[in-house]
């Protein structure tokens, strides 16, 4: 290769890897982190907290642009495992964090959050994935295998948490005696953890499209190593931002909701919602590109990473604080729950979807909100 020719191709590459971070993307999460740390020295306001949402929104976008280099360096299913795990570790150690400082007083805080996440992700964000997908492509197509293994874990958890509680008679729920919890633990971490063995070793074929569609983001050239590093690093920062902010911002919403008069189960459906906003944005878009095999990996994975860690881990802080930790759902919550995961079950049993499956998680979400408004 002639020198011309080298100068050449090192230009290319240099373009090339200036391609895969976009100035916005470097920018967002720095903005985010800067406006973080005046909230350190007591900078407050509406127009301040007005910012912090922008640079929030910002932020998502960003961690999915990174996520999504990431992805592609990995391959499926690494790759949406990969934004599903991040996210759910800070929002893990966030929620253990404000346990740990709040006390007694936040006992049911896992539990509100966990279930929160599973109706949203099982409801809204599957919804609209259905329906963006429906939309576009009229019928979508999804390998059974996969999903049927992510549901069939996912409603085991749940119910074995969130629902058995309330029925067990050593102590008189919605409480675990110590030896249950710690059991009940165990038995969800060893779940998930088989879970994600199948889904990465044993098993991963069942969860690969069946067949890649014909996108650009299919035929672009792999990123390198080094550039997959950075974007993970630049994933976490992302992803570390998002959730600060939204913790941040929780005050205000909550303010925002008491003056409003709605009961405070509404600040953390917002909360969890901001949280999940990366994995959401994401999901949807991959359905966008009539890639519904992927939204599934991200909405069925957050779901099981989300409750998959959380339970295990506040079960070892009320172990060891010796806290009575709060799990079972009251009558109305465990209805929901079960007709979610039932409705789940009927919607994903066939391997292909339309707008009429998206329409009716949307209603069922939409009458969660409702009764929560209007216990």
């Amino acid at each position: 290769m002639t020198k011309p020719d080298t100068e050449a191709e090192a230009q290319r590459l240099t373009k090339k890897s200036t391609a895969r971070f976009p100035a916005w993307s470097l920018i967002s999460p720095a903005v985010c982190w800067l406006l973080l740390a005046a909230t350190i020295i007591g900078a407050k306001g509406a127009p301040f907290a007005i910012g912090l949402g922008i640079a929030l929104v910002a932020t998502v976008l960003a961690a999915v642009h990174h996520a999504e280099i990431v992805a592609h360096r990995v391959g499926e299913p690494f790759g949406t495992l990969v934004l599903a795990l991040a996210v759910t570790m800070i929002e893990v150690a966030l929620i253990v964090s404000l346990m740990a400082s709040g006390g007694p007083a936040t006992t049911a805080l896992a539990r509100d959050t966990v279930f929160a996440t599973i109706m949203i992700i099982l409801n809204a964000l599957l919804g609209l994935c259905l329906s963006v997908g429906g939309r576009h492509f009229g019928e979508q197509s999804f390998g059974l295998h996969g999903v049927s293994a992510s549901l069939a874990t996912l409603a085991a958890i749940a119910l074995l948490t969130l629902v058995l509680p309330n029925y067990t008679t050593t102590i008189v729920g919605p409480f675990y005696s110590a030896s249950q919890l710690g059991f009940v633990a165990i038995v969800s971490a060893i779940l998930y953890g088989t879970f994600i063995f199948v889904q990465t070793v044993r098993h991963r074929d069942y969860f690969l499209p069946a067949d890649a569609p014909a996108d650009e983001d299919a035929h672009a050239a792999v990123p390198s190593g080094r550039v997959a590093l950075i974007s993970a690093a630049l994933l976490l920062a992302c992803l570390g931002g998002v959730v600060l902010s939204a913790e941040s911002l929780a005050p205000g919403v909550e303010a925002a909701v008491h003056a409003a008069g709605a009961p405070d189960a509404l600040v953390g459906i917002i909360i969890s919602s901001i949280v999940l906003m990366p994995e959401g944005y994401a999901a949807i878009r991959a359905a966008r590109r009539n890639r519904l095999q992927t939204s599934l990996n991200l909405t069925l994975g957050s779901a099981l990473a989300s409750i998959g860690f959380t339970i295990p881990a506040v079960a070892i802080i009320s172990l060891l604080t010796g806290w009575t930790l709060t799990l079972g759902l009251d009558p109305k919550e465990m209805v929901l729950l079960v007709l979610s995961l039932f409705v789940a079950t009927l919607t994903l049993n066939t391997g292909r979807t339309t707008v009429l499956q998206g329409a009716v998680h949307l209603v069922i979400f939409a009458v969660y909100l409702f009764t929560v408004l209007v216990p």
